[in-house]
């Protein structure tokens, strides 16, 4: 009964549509990030009526059970430099904390036309340069490792907070033009920092309560499905599978942030 009661609330589609893009979400964070482009805008679409903390809170808690499981595939894998890791994790999760208190006071709109010029030139600086993540191409001192982590995570660790979608995407480009890693390993660096920015979000909105559990549970199943198998064709695809993969999420988010400026 419970089961047909939550289907009546919600209604069959807009649970399939959840579902659906949840899952595609999901596949695309893990290879690349950016799978917030596509599902925060299922929730809004579906959900116009419920207020934005409850659909951030609950797409929130989707996207980390989806990119907790990436992350622990990608750790099998890839070998982490843990005091960077973690210098980065701890910003980014101090960060995404204020971030997301921030999100009933601060217009995202008023920030938007700033985003797409971001987004413009990350897919022009990806796109000419053809080997750009295909190799690693730096090897940083540790000291300028942390430091410059540090700010990555403050900056990205915020933007994630207060709004979140292209975080991954964000990072995987800033560990690659940065650190100079590959693809494959800046995505791998990307879902564990992305893992910390969201609890310590999550932390407001569930403080909050805003979240709708039983969404938020149907998407988790889906995102975390995507994610397994998104991970394993990066995994096993390599690092210029990912970088085309990158190139078609920015450019979704570039068509999506100019539709929203200059359209809506």
């Amino acid at each position: 009964m419970e089961f047909l009661s939550f289907v009546s609330d919600y209604g069959f589609l807009s649970l399939l549509s959840l579902a659906i893009f949840s899952f595609i979400a999901g596949f695309i964070d893990s290879v690349v990030g950016g799978g917030g482009l596509i599902q925060l805008p299922a929730l809004l679409i579906n959900l116009p009526n419920t207020n934005i903390p409850t659909l951030f809170g609950t797409n929130k808690i989707a996207a980390l059970a989806g990119t907790s499981i990436s992350a622990v595939q990608y750790s099998k894998k890839i070998k982490f430099n843990f005091k960077v890791l973690f210098v980065i994790a701890f910003w980014a999760a101090v960060a995404s904390y204020f971030g997301a208190k921030t999100v009933s006071y601060i217009n995202v709109n008023t920030l938007k036309p700033l985003i797409l010029v971001i987004l413009i030139a990350i897919a022009i600086y990806t796109f000419i340069k053809k080997n750009l993540g295909n190799i690693q191409t730096k090897k940083l001192s540790l000291n300028k490792m942390v430091i410059y982590g540090s700010i990555i995570g403050l900056i990205i660790g915020f933007y994630d907070g207060f709004f979140g979608p292209g975080t991954g995407s964000f990072l995987v480009l800033a560990f690659v033009v940065v650190f100079g890693f590959e693809f494959v390993e800046a995505s791998a660096y990307s879902k564990v920092i992305n893992c910390v920015t969201n609890i310590f979000a999550l932390l407001v909105f569930i403080k909050n309560g805003d979240f709708i559990i039983e969404l938020a549970i149907l998407m988790a199943i889906c995102n975390i499905t995507g994610n397994i198998i998104g991970t394993r064709l990066a995994l096993k695809r390599g690092n210029q599978f990912v970088r085309t993969i990158f190139l078609v999420i920015v450019t979704l988010m570039i068509a999506r942030y100019a539709y929203d400026i200059f359209f809506k």
